[in-house]
């Protein structure tokens, strides 16, 4: 095969290759996707639903948006959630914060779709924890629906944070 034949059919053969790999779907005769195609989309929403269920790490721009946007209302709480909120704030030198992580990353799963579960790096935003006199840490916010947030410093066990959500974000 000489040098010319080659290339062409390498330039043939390259666009073909292309086309599958970026659509990431695959096909059987007839239009219907493989097993894998299913798998795949299957994988894809586990993903989507693991996603709500963890703990969503805020920036200063994401809370303004999410939870306060404080530059708007800088005299009065005016919550842009649609669910109760709680929000961690934490650094990840803290030692009572390391401890507290995986109370709050359980909370998420357990209230997932219930209530929004974040977490503020206080170190990486320094504006959002200076705005809201973050002095010691962890410090969480409970913040409900309607009314004003509740704030908790310290470390908190799974039954004190139980209550405070029975309490103050999804009271019967």
């Amino acid at each position: 095969m000489s040098k010319s034949s080659t290339l062409l059919s390498l330039l043939f053969l390259l666009p073909m290759t292309l086309s599958i790999s970026c659509t990431g779907k695959t096909t059987q005769p007839g239009g219907q996707k493989s097993s894998n195609a299913n798998a795949q989309e299957q994988t894809a929403t586990k993903k989507k639903e693991k996603k709500n269920m963890e703990v969503k790490e805020l920036t200063t721009q994401e809370f303004k948006e999410k939870v306060m946007n404080y530059d708007v209302h800088p005299k009065e709480w005016v919550f842009e959630g649609d669910k109760p909120v709680i929000i961690d704030f934490y650094a990840t030198w803290c030692g009572p914060c390391k401890a507290t992580a995986p109370i709050v990353a359980d909370i998420a799963k357990t209230y997932a779709g219930k209530i929004d579960v974040y977490k503020v790096d206080v170190d990486q935003q320094q504006e959002l924890a200076a705005t809201f006199g973050i002095r010691s840490i962890p410090t969480i916010f409970f913040i409900p629906k309607q009314g004003d947030p509740q704030v908790q410093v310290g470390a908190m066990n799974r039954a004190q944070f139980d209550e405070a959500i029975k309490e103050i974000l999804l009271p019967e």
